[in-house]
């Protein structure tokens, strides 16, 4: 079956950006950002973003492009004989399949809360009011069950349409809407009386604030962002350099899909904390953010109904790009592993993935009991914990090795696709920095969300899950042990 490719360099961008961009950029990063320093943080994220996530997006990209696989084939077109890597593409179809199954519930939140902001049902509310309305929807099986399956349908719709017809051409529409709906919100947002000390908040530099949070946390805290923010390690980026030409070398391209993760990121904050400041509530982090926090907002403003509809429909477009940019991973899958068309993988992925996520549907209501995190905690949490902190560093962590062992596809190999093209290179010099110091910044960074996580859980739960850690790595560890024939 011929490959697929991109219409244009700007496709292969956009859509790459569009798995990137989801809502964690407006979930968590305003938010750490302002509480760790303003502008200081920011320099810290983007000085790790240089010398940690760029690397490990080329090495994504390279296997892709140069195996021509999903993560499903990939390994087995490059390995050498006699070895294991091939295993680690379990990390990779595991991964793409547990972050949608919680994923489209999320995705399908925001258009339920964008069709209720354009029926004005937030108009003058109480915070108790948008604050109740947000539990009873998690209550309400029938309603997070529709919007699931509705973003589910419309994300594999596109997808059914192929890479060029389809994820292309409607993710660069929907990616252009996105940029220019968020422009609109940031500008709408920092001319709000009383918004400037959200602004100083937000972007001039607090050492003071560093130095009370600890300069450790900060640090990885930053380090943190800047590895997740770019979803490497699960192949939702290496798909589509398995559909990239080689007219242009990859380094550049990480760079341009970088910046633009980056800039919607850096964007979202002056969404969020100048309107917070200007309202004088809180800025937060995580759901209660956008559903509570948010609403409130735009509850007390003039034309509140359309802000918060163009602000639900920016994140819809956020989710919505992730959605189809792993759909289009999940197919890719069948159609490597088992040669079916488009159209077979497509009927037989859709109908698993709307059956997969009603265990995080149902965690909020009728499996609510079933705290598996601790107190407080859900499905979803626990799905979101295997992905976030377990599947993308290990993944990660696999492709680095991949790329840098000898027994794997070696670094001279994968200079030679990382550079082939025209555009910036990637330094042949980095070689050792790559094979030792990025895989040491991952393992530091996955053993420490471990930490972060149970710490406070008691000693017993620390230890058990600490073990669990200690075998997935060694796992990863494992398949890059195999020999050469």
């Amino acid at each position: 079956m011929k490959r697929e490719k991109f219409g244009s360099r700007l496709g292969f961008i956009l859509v790459s950006a569009g798995c990137a961009i989801g809502i964690g950029n407006v979930w968590k990063f305003p938010y750490i950002c302002g509480a760790y320093g303003g502008a200081a943080f920011i320099l810290i994220y983007l000085a790790f973003l240089l010398i940690l996530g760029i690397p490990v997006l080329v090495c994504e990209f390279a296997i892709g492009r140069g195996s021509r696989k999903s993560v499903a084939g990939s390994f087995e077109e490059l390995e050498p004989g006699g070895t294991r890597w091939h295993r680690l593409k379990y990390i990779g179809i595991f991964g793409c399949y547990l972050l949608m199954m919680f994923y489209t519930m999320v995705g399908g939140w925001m258009m339920y809360y964008c069709y209720r902001s354009l029926r004005g049902e937030f108009t003058g509310a109480s915070t108790e009011q948008i604050t109740e309305s947000f539990g009873r929807m998690l209550q309400n099986l029938p309603i997070m069950t529709f919007w699931t399956i509705v973003i589910c349908i419309l994300g594999f719709g596109v997808c059914m349409l192929g890479l060029k017809s389809g994820v292309e051409r409607i993710t660069k529409w929907m990616m252009a809407a996105l940029l220019l709906i968020m422009l609109v919100l940031a500008g709408h947002s920092v001319f709000l009386e009383g918004a400037g000390a959200g602004i100083r908040f937000y972007l001039v530099p607090d050492f003071q604030k560093m130095v009370e949070s600890g300069i450790g946390n900060v640090v990885f805290a930053a380090l943190s962002q800047a590895f997740f923010t770019l979803s490497l390690g699960v192949g939702a980026m290496l798909i589509f350099g398995s559909y990239l030409d080689r007219s242009h070398s990859l380094t550049g391209e990480a760079f341009s899909i970088t910046a633009l993760d980056t800039f919607v990121a850096l964007m979202a904050g002056f969404i969020v904390i100048p309107a917070c400041f200007a309202y004088g509530i809180e800025p937060g982090a995580g759901p209660s953010l956008v559903f509570i926090t948010l609403p409130n907002i735009f509850a007390q403003m003039p034309f509140g109904f359309l802000w918060s509809a163009l602000f639900f429909l920016f994140l819809t477009f956020a989710a919505l790009s992730t959605i189809i940019a792993v759909f289009e991973n999940i197919i890719a899958f069948d159609m490597d592993l088992f040669g079916w068309s488009r159209q077979k993988s497509v009927l037989v992925s859709a109908g698993l993935i709307i059956v997969l996520s009603m265990p995080a549907v149902l965690g909020y209501n009728v499996l609510s009991g079933i705290q598996p995190l601790g107190a407080g905690s859900t499905i979803m949490d626990l799905e979101d914990f295997i992905v976030s902190n377990n599947l993308l560093p290990l993944g990660s962590l696999g492709y680095v090795l991949f790329c840098t062992r000898k027994n794997g596809w070696g670094w001279d190999a994968f200079l030679a696709e990382a550079n082939a093209g025209t555009g910036r290179s990637f330094p042949k010099g980095l070689k050792n920095y790559v094979a030792y110091g990025i895989p040491l910044i991952i393992v530091v960074i996955y053993l420490k969300g471990y930490y972060d996580m149970f710490c406070q859980k008691g000693t017993l739960m620390l230890a058990g899950w600490m073990t669990a850690a200690v075998v997935f790595l060694l796992f990863v560890f494992y398949c890059a042990m195999g020999k050469k024939r």
